[in-house]
């Protein structure tokens, strides 16, 4: 039973690592890879720190020999991967803890680090060690958000543990809350804004209003949740 589990967490990595690889290059542009985060958080959760920090790792390494992508595919992603898993075990299973410790692993950690190993390894000039942080937490807080939104439905039907035991993996009860009902309504912006930037992209749209309307999404599903918080909290009250 435990080889079982071994072969079959290693087949989910491999997969987690092939896709991570072909999404990557969705949206992405210097310092920003949200597609990359979502990987880092899903594997940190499904698989723990260490085969996500090797399932970054590689996925790196992979774009850079393949893609040409310069050593930020590194940076911008093994201290993120690696921090959220470590996140998710500390706070016993809290999935938005998982996406905080990617937000502050590659937000923080790797875009200072990225400064270094950009300037003195790949000769790039006219930076400074906060260049990459704005970038950096912008991707990660749409790849999170999509993270996010993901497991935490996969957590409400009990999936998530299901998933977690057959691999062999700690395993947590994440349970539904006002606030993580919340959180899920204003993390679905992230996604109307991938989903209209690749509409932009693939249909070749024009036009100021595609770019309003991808701000306003964000925007207006972080109003969405706040009020659901609110409403739901006063009629529990009132109960």
């Amino acid at each position: 039973m435990k080889k079982s589990k071994s072969i079959l967490k290693l087949v989910v990595l491999a997969m987690l690592i092939a896709l991570g690889v072909v999404i990557s290059p969705i949206l992405r542009v210097e310092g920003m890879c949200p597609m990359a985060h979502l990987i880092n958080i899903v594997c940190s959760v499904l698989l723990g720190p260490w085969c996500s920090l090797l399932c970054a790792t590689l996925i790196g390494i992979i774009r850079m020999v393949a893609m040409g992508i310069p050593p930020i595919a590194l940076t911008g992603a093994i201290f993120g991967a690696f921090l959220s898993g470590v996140f998710y075990r500390m706070s016993k299973g809290k999935i938005i803890c998982a996406v905080l410790g990617e937000i502050f692993g590659t937000g923080i950690i790797g875009a200072i680090a990225s400064y270094p190993v950009m300037t003195l390894l790949w000769g790039k000039e006219g930076l400074s060690w906060l260049f990459y942080v704005p970038s950096f937490i912008c991707g990660t807080l749409i790849g999170g958000s999509i993270a996010y939104v993901f497991l935490r439905k996969l957590a409400a039907n009990g999936m998530l543990a299901r998933i977690q035991q057959r691999l062999g993996s700690l395993s947590y009860n994440d349970r539904n809350s006002i606030f993580a009902d919340s959180l899920t309504i204003a993390a679905l912006g992230a996604i109307l804004w991938v989903v209209i930037k690749v509409a932009v992209g693939v249909f070749a749209l024009t036009g100021s209003i595609w770019n309003i309307l991808a701000c306003l999404a964000p925007i207006g599903t972080a109003i969405a949740g706040l009020f659901y918080y609110i409403s739901k909290k006063e009629k529990k009250n009132n109960a």
